[in-house]
């Protein structure tokens, strides 16, 4: 049986930041706001994530929960199938997110003061993280391709890795915001970087599963063993089955002692114990929603070239930036030769929809937005129509 994905579910009134909490995250108002920012589905979860977690409520106890063999099982069987990547069980470690992970990580493996390095532009919860913790955030700017979107600045890396000498670099792959998938040539050539700097890399990953026709993913994992010990990545269901409130990731640690480390920081902060919700839909969705998702991605594709042959069509003053994965799109803006705060109000009381703005994910970000495609196609034509009138005025 198809998934409909081109029902409407009506979000509003469940607590969902991306609907019902616009004005308290975005500072705009939210009367006929189109929101395309928090990037999660707007589909409903596969059916036989949601016959799990009936079964385990009808269960009706929810005493303290472990990870079981099933756990283990699904989400390595799901790698080995899906990206042909042999992850250890033993190198599982569980959080209840990758956010949370991460900044564990960046207290774990640096001292204030210290220089973190991120590609710009950046998702923000990184720079929270990182500034939060009273780390330095060193920005090194992705460049421009015509054909790819974006590539990495390598030489400006190792200029910043010789002036800065950070012990961590934050990697997103593939890219939030721009839906760049880095290349084995190119995640090797930043690993050789790092190993001469003696830089770890932390590699968000929770896009992997999601890519356009064509595309493949490569993670750090994937590479030579002898960068084992200074590579960590976090993978976790919840963007690719639309389990974001589901809280569970994954961070993937080759490295004894790296993980001896990690476990002992969850321990110290009361972070060991796991919900038993998050891991029932977890484990169901890897092992049967394959098709689910398959068909998912399929939809998504469609989405996007539909939306960008719009845009490419009747709106010269938007550039859609190509992309290999997510569900994202990134959109230049600066044809319209607005600032920021300019662009948002055109986006909001022009156009009616609520964008990530650009400028959210630092300098590298400015005169762009990002909207969110994982939603159905009436939406999308919403979309279009608000963004066509951007050229009426």
């Amino acid at each position: 049986m198809k998934n409909n994905f081109d029902q409407v579910i009506n979000r509003h009134a469940t607590g969902s930041v991306k609907w019902d909490f616009i004005d308290r995250y975005q500072n705009m108002q939210t009367d006929n706001l189109l929101p395309m920012w928090v990037s999660d589905y707007d589909f409903a979860c596969p059916s036989n994530v949601l016959e799990a977690l009936h079964r385990r409520v009808d269960h009706g106890v929810f005493g303290y929960s472990e990870r079981d063999e099933k756990y283990y099982t699904a989400l390595t069987n799901w790698f080995e199938r899906r990206h042909q990547l042999l992850i250890r069980p033993e190198w599982v470690c569980s959080i209840e997110g990758v956010v949370p992970g991460l900044s564990l990580l960046v207290q774990m493996l640096s001292q204030v003061g210290d220089s973190v390095v991120v590609q710009g532009p950046y998702y923000g919860s990184f720079a929270k993280i990182i500034k939060l913790n009273q780390r330095n955030l060193v920005e090194n700017p992705l460049q421009e391709d015509p054909d790819a979107g974006y590539v990495m600045d390598l030489e400006q890396l190792e200029e910043l890795f010789s002036k800065y000498r950070p012990p961590l670099f934050i990697l997103c792959n593939p890219h939030n915001p721009t839906g760049r998938c880095w290349s084995k040539d190119e995640l090797t050539k930043l690993l050789t970087l790092c190993e001469k700097y003696d830089v770890t890399v932390l590699s968000d990953e929770i896009w992997a599963d999601l890519l356009l026709p064509g595309s493949t993913f490569t993670s750090v994992l994937h590479l030579e063993s002898r960068w084992h010990s200074r590579v960590i990545a976090a993978t976790s269901a919840s963007k690719t089955f639309g389990l974001s409130s589901l809280r569970i990731s994954n961070f993937l640690i080759p490295d004894a002692d790296l993980k001896g480390r990690f476990i002992e920081r969850l321990n110290a902060h009361g972070l060991d114990v796991f919900n038993a919700l998050s891991m029932e839909a977890a484990t169901a969705a890897y092992n049967g929603a394959e098709h689910w998702l398959d068909e998912l991605l399929g939809y998504l594709a469609a989405n996007r070239d539909w939306f960008v042959s719009q845009v490419e069509n009747y709106m010269p003053w938007l550039r859609v930036i190509p992309a290999q994965g997510t569900y994202l799109i990134w959109i230049d803006c600066r044809a319209l030769g607005l600032n920021d705060d300019e662009l948002k109000n055109v986006m909001t009381e022009i156009a009616g929809i609520a964008p990530s703005m650009g400028s959210g994910f630092g300098p590298s970000g400015s005169g762009f937005i990002r909207l969110n495609l994982g939603c159905p196609r009436s939406y999308l034509e919403q979309a279009i129509k608000g963004l066509l009138r951007i050229g009426a005025q």
